[in-house]
């Protein structure tokens, strides 16, 4: 924890960047030529496993080996496919049919087929209800207890049926994992000490073959890669803290890609001839969250659990201003619960939608009933209480730091309307226990800036309101909310979808647990010298393996 001043948490921030230098020099994950042709990647990633049933930190890696059987890239992406080469749903929006690739093949060698798929799914639905339940990572049972069956008509063929219409089928993150190595893999060992070694076995276009943790992990080109073995050596993936020894590796020649960057280190990078900047919308929100908990863990004013109260909050938070003085202009202002990314679902609702005013926000608040009654510049709560909140902030693993700034200036603007604000900074582990269920241990915090990034699915967008969700880190309960996320669970129409993601995003919009800040983009580069192949809009994606399927060394002069 810590409840340093920002000035000095900042000098210590930058007395430990300037220490981990010498390292990326140092490490065998570096190298400096094109000569060997694996692709150097740099990530602010803490992969803890190789096991996708039991791990959430280790997206990138694992998703280099093991295919989903549709997922996000499939479907915006008419070149980009997944397990299964096409899928269709019946007109009762209950039994998808997916047609996987004919003689497709693991890394070692042996068959994929549909019945691989249909294990992998049919491993997790056995352990559903079970003390052992594989609930805990990438490859999980949420969605499947609205399965009916999943079967393999045939090798090519699997049949997945639903009790309700449902876009789970595509939606779904699950890889798909051999059954020759994972049937004999006890639900007790998947969910804890399996740590499934390297070299994994997969369909993907890279196998994982060496794993150090902290450090970096080793690809090598899958020769059975169905369109074709990689015209790569390999990739190195080199994990970090921080972006700094990234855009150092990028600049030096020691990295191929790295992303995360700051908008100061991209600024720079741009200037690079040898490098090629980009920036993508992606599916994080930051936020402001009130802790709306009552009895255990909550915060420490009934006020936090007013919907006035937050409202009028909500009139004091600038969200342009964050994007062009915190972000550089390298994100959108916050709206909704939608991001921009999601563009079946995303609306601007101007009907509705906050405006900046400090002087609307203080005359909404001293109509709820919180006004500074002795004139000293804080308000009082209802029960006499001078405000002092707590604010509670950090970076979560796999999230895009926050600018400290953001934070500064939330709690800037909840000073001048007479709520100050102290904040404690907290490492990513602090801060999941902290903003944990009360239940488990969370709570006692007042306010929250932080970030959430889902997959762009209508259940994605909507679970942060969910009743007892683990992402409901502002512990809101809804009857009618959670109605709505329990439709969306079940319609495969996407208009009928959109609908229904609407009206439910408009009533927490209204309610306010969370104040939308901003949907920061991703800032990465990559070096032009030595590959070829990169994508232009989304340079690397974020939601499969492209491009390091089809990169080919530059040709040497």
């Amino acid at each position: 924890m810590d409840k340093w001043p920002f000035s000095r948490r900042a000098l210590m921030k930058a007395m430990l960047l300037g220490s981990a230098a010498p390292w990326v020099m140092s490490s065998e994950g570096f190298a400096s030529s094109c000569d060997d042709h694996i692709v150097r990647l740099g990530a602010i990633v803490a992969s803890d496993s190789m096991n996708p049933f039991a791990t959430w930190s280790s997206y990138w890696p694992t998703f280099f080996t093991y295919d989903t059987l549709v997922g996000v890239d499939a479907q915006r992406h008419s070149d980009r496919k997944g397990f299964a080469k096409e899928w269709s749903v019946s007109d009762d929006k209950l039994t998808w049919t997916f047609k996987i690739w004919s003689g497709m093949k693991w890394s070692d060698g042996q068959p994929a087929t549909a019945k691989d798929a249909a294990f992998t799914y049919n491993y997790l639905r056995g352990s559903i209800g079970k003390p052992e339940e594989l609930n805990v990572g990438w490859n999980n049972t949420d969605g499947l207890q609205n399965v009916e069956s999943i079967k393999a008509l045939d090798d090519e063929t699997l049949q997945i049926v639903t009790k309700a219409p449902t876009r789970w089928p595509i939606d779904n993150f699950m890889m798909m994992v051999p059954e020759h190595i994972w049937k004999d893999i006890s639900y007790v060992d998947a969910r804890s000490t399996f740590r499934n070694d390297p070299p994994l076995v997969g369909t993907g276009p890279m196998i994982v073959s060496e794993f150090q943790q902290g450090q970096f992990v080793r690809l090598i080109p899958n020769e059975y890669f169905r369109t074709g073995k990689p015209a790569t050596a390999g990739m190195i993936i080199n994990f970090f803290t921080t972006a700094d020894p990234m855009a150092q590796g990028l600049k030096s020649g020691n990295l191929e890609y790295g992303f995360n960057l700051t908008t100061a280190q991209w600024d720079e990078l741009s200037k690079d001839p040898n490098i090629v900047v980009g920036q993508q919308r992606i599916e994080q929100r930051n936020y402001l969250a009130f802790n709306t908990a009552t009895g255990k863990g909550a915060g420490s004013t009934k006020a936090l659990q007013d919907p006035t109260f937050r409202d009028a909050v909500g009139y004091a938070i600038d969200q342009r201003a964050i994007v062009d003085r915190a972000f550089r202009g390298h994100a959108e202002p916050g709206v909704g619960l939608v991001m921009p990314s999601a563009v079946e679902y995303y609306s601007n609702w101007n009907d509705i939608r906050r405006h900046f005013d400090l002087a609307e926000a203080g005359r909404r608040l001293d109509a709820a009933g919180y006004r500074d009654a002795n004139g000293d510049g804080v308000r009082e709560d209802k029960e006499g209480k001078k405000f002092q909140l707590e604010l509670i902030t950090g970076t979560r693993s796999g999230t895009l730091e926050m600018p400290i700034a953001v934070v500064q200036l939330v709690a800037g603007w909840l000073g001048q309307i007479g709520i100050p604000v102290s904040v404690t900074q907290l490492d990513s582990g602090a801060l999941i226990d902290r903003t944990a269920a009360p239940t488990n241990g969370g709570g006692g915090w007042d306010l929250l800036v932080d970030a959430s990034w889902l997959s762009p699915s209508a259940h994605d967008v909507l679970i942060i309101g969910k009743s007892g969700a683990r992402d409901n880190t502002s512990y809101w309960q809804n009857d009618k909310f959670d109605e709505f996320l329990s439709e969306v669970d079940q319609t495969a129409d996407l208009k009928k979808s959109k609908e229904l993601v609407d009206e439910a995003a408009r009533l927490i919009y209204i309610d306010a647990p969370y104040i939308m800040l901003c949907y920061p983009t991703l800032l990465d580069a990559r070096r032009k010298d030595c590959f070829e192949g990169w994508g232009r809009d989304d340079q690397v994606s974020q939601w499969g393996y492209f491009p390091f399927d089809r990169l080919k060394p530059v040709p040497a002069p």
